[in-house]
């Protein structure tokens, strides 16, 4: 994780329809980086282009109204399909700092929270207005866990205590337990001879 996350606000791009797996947000063929650098180029690549490698006009993304929206609106079970990490970072690739749905695949949710992405999971109703409206500006508020609509509407939406803390401090598991390197070793310092040096 990089940069700390504590609100995005922007405009919503769409992209309608349940069951949005891994492999359509990034095909399996272009699983041949180990970094994020230009994934984002091939963000829904079979949907966005055409055999010949041409933009899709209808496609949302190719239309210049998606252009700068840092908050993407999916389908339900959003992320479902191959546990591949590297779908949440052609998102962040292509400049998604969120993404809003009524339900998220459990794999897909934990690679979210661990790169930096907010999984924004609202009420039903709520997530059809998202889907159906042509919505202004929506706000995801990390600290308050809030999403507030374009009229003002807030809705609440869950996010476990570390992974918030994570998101608002710029930092992953493995940096988390790095930070606590002083307060480890006191403990153990305190705790006594290790198990295995003492003698039988």
């Amino acid at each position: 994780m990089s940069a700390a996350v504590k609100e995005v606000r922007s405009r919503t791009v769409v992209v309608p329809g349940d069951n949005i797996d891994t492999d359509q947000i990034i095909p399996a063929r272009f699983l041949v980086t180990t970094t994020r650098e230009g994934l984002g180029a091939r963000l829904f690549n079979d949907w966005r282009y055409d055999p010949a490698g041409q933009p899709r006009p209808d496609f949302v993304l190719n239309r210049p109204e998606a252009q700068g929206a840092r908050i993407l609106v999916g389908g339900r079970n959003f992320g479902c399909g191959s546990s591949r990490e590297h779908a949440v970072w052609a998102l962040q690739d292509y400049g998604f700092a969120a993404v809003i749905s009524d339900s998220f695949a459990d794999i897909f949710r934990g690679n979210a929270l661990k790169n930096g992405l907010v999984p924004v999971q609202v009420s039903s109703n709520i997530h059809q207005h998202l889907l159906t409206s042509l919505a202004g500006e929506v706000l995801v508020d990390v600290e308050a866990t809030i999403l507030t609509m374009p009229d003002g509407t807030k809705a609440p939406f869950p996010l476990e205590p570390f992974a918030r803390y994570c998101l608002l401090n710029g930092v992953d598991e493995l940096q988390f337990l790095l930070s606590k390197g002083g307060e480890i070793a006191k403990y153990e310092k305190s705790s006594g001879p290790e198990p295995w040096r003492l003698s039988s």
